[in-house]
């Protein structure tokens, strides 16, 4: 906290890679030590935010089995496997034990419900608001009976076809269904705000929120597939811009219960413009940290993770011109280093594996602070 001008309501830490526990080990130690010292209540991953409830009513009420439900079940992009979010979920639930529900920590998954291979369909975020609002709002506002959304939804597996990724025109997103999908979605996220004082009253702001992040997830899944049935140029910057734009969203409502911890990928955290290759093209897109910064001002802060070697995955010993090489040199394995403090100059370190982003040097006027660790083995 002392690098920063003061408590931030989003703290950022990145990733430069997925996959590793010593991370993870790292990020719980930095929640224990946010939630002790400095009151933060609420972390949240680069997880499917929706599977992410699931853990959020695990660690709050202690529904569920924690391995055939919430690991299981709870994380997305296969980080359900990870001891160390296992660790997690099980500190989170013995230190909410016997609290009120005002000083319970909460969990969020901040994805959307996406793969690299595809998107889900848009059923689950669309039906719960509609039968949220059914239950709890005026029934007779709402665009179209349970039925109608269905028949229009049809099929799951149309949505989560995989060969849609690379043959847009397999995509149903720009289908007659998906574009009158698209305008009831909005016309339910407009009663739930019109609706905001009754709901409120009628059931809790905790379900209130809920049904909000239904309400983001169904508008950013419909956006998504939209994207997907694209076949100009601006198919991939789209399709990440929205993604990391349905980060944002999430984050930010995140941080309305109050400080949180972000742990996602330096890519999705970064102040910065993203950008990486595909093939021979370039894609660039705002990230999600850079969308939230703009929105939060000072009350964003972003520690960016840089690493020296994942020798289990071919990265070796950084070249001692490039940051890792420089920060190697220090005598501890596990530092935060000050970025104003680091020498200019340093060269741009080249992956030798795809697994792994370095840290860009051009970035760290950006940065609040740089986490290095010498060695993930």
């Amino acid at each position: 906290m002392g690098l920063l001008p003061g408590r931030p309501r989003v703290l950022a830490l990145g990733e430069p890679t997925h996959g590793e526990d010593a991370l993870l080990h790292l990020r719980n130690a930095l929640f224990r030590q946010l939630v002790e010292q400095e009151g933060y209540r609420t972390i949240a991953i680069e997880s499917d935010c929706l599977k992410g409830l699931l853990v959020d009513d695990h660690v709050t009420s202690g529904a569920g089995s924690l391995d055939d439900d919430v690991m299981e079940h709870g994380f997305s992009h296969g980080f359900g496997a990870s001891a160390a979010n296992r660790e997690l979920v099980r500190w989170m639930w013995a230190h909410n034990d016997g609290r009120p529900a005002s000083e319970q920590l909460r969990f969020a998954g901040v994805d959307g419900p996406l793969e690299i291979s595809g998107a889900a369909s848009p059923r689950q975020a669309l039906t719960a608001l509609h039968g949220y609002l059914a239950a709890h709002g005026d029934e007779s506002l709402l665009p179209c009976p349970p039925a109608t959304l269905d028949d229009l939804l049809g099929s799951d597996d149309r949505w989560t076809n995989p060969a849609v990724m690379w043959e847009p025109a397999e995509s149903v997103g720009r289908s007659a269904d998906a574009r009158e999908l698209r305008l009831i979605a909005d016309d339910l996220v407009s009663l739930l705000d019109e609706q905001t004082p009754h709901l409120l009253a009628a059931t809790s702001r905790d379900r209130w929120e809920r049904a909000r992040l239904h309400a983001r997830t169904a508008v950013g899944l419909l956006r998504y597939h939209h994207a997907m049935a694209d076949t100009s140029p601006s198919r991939m910057p789209r399709l990440l811009g929205v993604r990391d734009q349905m980060m944002a969203d999430n984050v930010l409502a995140t941080a309305e219960r109050g400080p949180a911890l972000v742990f996602a990928h330096n890519a999705h955290l970064q102040r910065e413009k993203s950008s990486m290759r595909m093939g021979d093209v370039g894609v660039a897109w705002w990230s999600a940290g850079a969308l939230v910064s703009a929105r939060l001002g000072e009350d964003y802060a972003f520690l960016a993770t840089a690493l020296g070697t994942i020798r289990h995955q071919g990265v070796d010993d950084p070249p001692p011109d490039t940051l890792e090489g420089l920060l190697s040199a220090l005598p501890e394995s596990r530092v935060l280093v000050d970025p104003r403090q680091l020498p200019a100059g340093t060269v741009p370190r080249v992956s030798t594996w795809f697994g792994y982003a370095p840290l860009d040097p051009a970035h760290l006027g950006s940065v609040d602070g740089v986490v290095f660790v010498r060695d993930v083995a």
